[in-house]
């Protein structure tokens, strides 16, 4: 510590460390957007390492400041360290990094407060790390007292390749792995099965658990919570149930089926045919319920809702913060509620009605800024959507919303993958026209729930009237849904 150069030394190596920082932490970051990693495993981990890695840059960057100041040969004013263009070395390297420090800060400071700005903002002021990485490449090239040395600019070109590959990962891949997995999701749905039930047991009242298996006891299709598959039932019945076991689990899947009152409904024949042994038709896995990184999850169950909350909350890591509130008119209806209890205590709230717990939307999402998570009777989730931002609200429904959009015209699609064009009369859906031509579409509810008819809109404004998710998340995927879907202005050109 007695060299008069230590903080020399200190400014050059804090400021490589914090670029090093930067450049891995943007690349955490864009395996986080893309979510490449979600096939493999819950992306937690790596959310908590972009967070470590941002944490570590902050500290680097202020230590790289501070030593500037200190630094007996450059003696930099506070001035000079914060307004751009005040000093008289290398101004314009000099500034191109002040202006880089406020970037970063900015980030940095957005992320804390993550869930109490509105999503559009925080992801318009994150994208920006993208251009500090090349702020900071001009900053070290023109300022660094090591430029011209060996391993500085090995270093330098390893560090601009990787910010490279980022911004192309973030721009080109992203948008490849979207529709590689759309595409594998719509192969799956269309794909059906034979599944052999190995366990059919009552749960709860009203409620059987049924585990299915493949026939050769083979490795099953992986799937994320928030997951369903597709029954293929007597008399063209097709019903969707949430996957609700491990997805580790790769040789079983595990459904909750409530009986419904409709004697012609799926339920019943499972409730009253389905045993032991016996075979199923099954297509699936498919997602549109998808857990995305957060540090804070609220959980919102009311009755069978609880099937794919269950397998988020168990699939999340032990540090997460995170609650859960169970709805139903009486415990001994409600599956899994005493074994979430005892498994999560403090984090688990039933609220039965035959116990005179009340459930109140108010007071469970007031003041929280977590993402929340909400599946149910219509009633609940109208309840707790009317209170929670759009940006923040993740929700799967049994039955779809009416939803009454400009009076049906004729249609008229543009088939890119067939190269064919199909009218399609004011009369019918989308999707029954594609069918009638023999398009290859899959169809399940016809409801606008399910999300199994999913195709991508590559030209053309959808008039969404589909209950799968929020307008402006399918607008921004360019996706629809044609079984109730349609075009606002007569023309579609579709990928299929």
């Amino acid at each position: 510590m007695n060299d008069p150069h230590i903080w020399w030394y200190v400014t050059r190596s804090s400021a490589i460390i914090a670029w090093v920082l930067m450049t891995f932490s943007v690349m955490w970051g864009v395996l986080l957007a893309t979510r490449v990693m979600r096939q493999i495993d819950n992306p937690g981990w790596l959310h908590d390492l972009h967070r470590y890695l941002s944490g570590l840059s902050i500290l680097m960057v202020m230590l790289h400041v501070v030593s500037l100041m200190l630094d007996g040969w450059l003696k930099f004013r506070v001035a000079e360290i914060l307004v751009p263009f005040n000093t008289d070395y290398k101004p314009v390297a000099s500034a191109i990094g002040i202006i880089g420090f406020y970037v970063f800060m900015a980030v940095q400071a957005t992320s804390m407060v993550m869930h109490r700005l509105p999503r559009k903002f925080w992801r318009f002021i994150h994208l920006t790390s993208y251009s500090l990485l090349g702020v900071v490449a001009f900053h070290a090239g023109l300022i660094g007292t090591d430029v011209g040395k060996v391993w500085y600019m090995l270093l330098s070109v390893v560090l601009i390749v990787i910010g490279g590959l980022a911004v192309i990962l973030r721009v080109v891949v992203k948008e490849r792995v979207e529709t590689l997995a759309a595409s594998a999701s719509a192969h799956r749905e269309r794909e059906t099965r034979t599944m052999v039930a190995v366990s059919v047991e009552l749960i709860a009242d009203g409620v059987l658990g049924v585990r299915l298996a493949a026939p050769d006891g083979g490795l099953l299709p992986p799937w994320q919570p928030g997951a369903h598959l597709t029954l293929h039932l007597p008399r063209g019945v097709q019903k969707q149930y949430s996957l609700c076991g491990d997805p580790a689990d790769r040789n079983t899947y595990e459904i909750a089926v409530r009986r419904s009152p409709d004697p012609s409904g799926g339920s019943a024949w499972v409730h009253d045919s389905l045993r032991n042994g016996d075979t199923v038709e099954v297509s699936g896995p498919l997602n549109h319920f998808q857990l995305v990184p957060s540090m804070f999850y609220l959980f919102i169950a009311g009755g069978i809702g609880i099937t794919p909350i269950k397998a988020m909350v168990e699939s999340l890591p032990a540090h997460r913060s995170w609650a859960l509130h169970y709805v139903g008119r009486s415990r001994r209806s409600m599956p899994f509620a005493d074994e979430l209890v005892a498994r999560y205590p403090g984090r688990v709230f039933v609220h039965a009605g035959d116990e005179g717990a009340r459930f109140s939307a108010a007071a469970v999402v007031s003041g929280t800024h977590a993402e929340v998570y909400a599946c149910g009777p219509e009633s609940l989730m109208q309840d707790v959507s009317d209170r929670v931002p759009h940006e923040r609200m993740h929700l799967e429904r049994f039955v779809s919303l009416e939803r009454v959009g400009a009076p049906p015209m004729p249609v008229r699609v543009t088939c890119a993958r067939s190269d064919r064009e199909v009218d399609v009369r004011a009369d019918e859906s989308v999707l029954d026209a594609l069918e009638a031509e023999g398009i290859p579409v899959l169809g399940s509810c016809r409801e606008g729930v399910c999300g199994s008819c999913e195709v991508r809109v590559l030209a053309g404004v959808a008039e969404h009237l589909d209950s799968v998710s929020d307008d402006a998340d399918k607008d921004a995927a360019r996706v629809m849904y044609p079984c109730v879907s349609r075009a606002l202005e007569g023309a579609l050109v579709l990928d299929v």
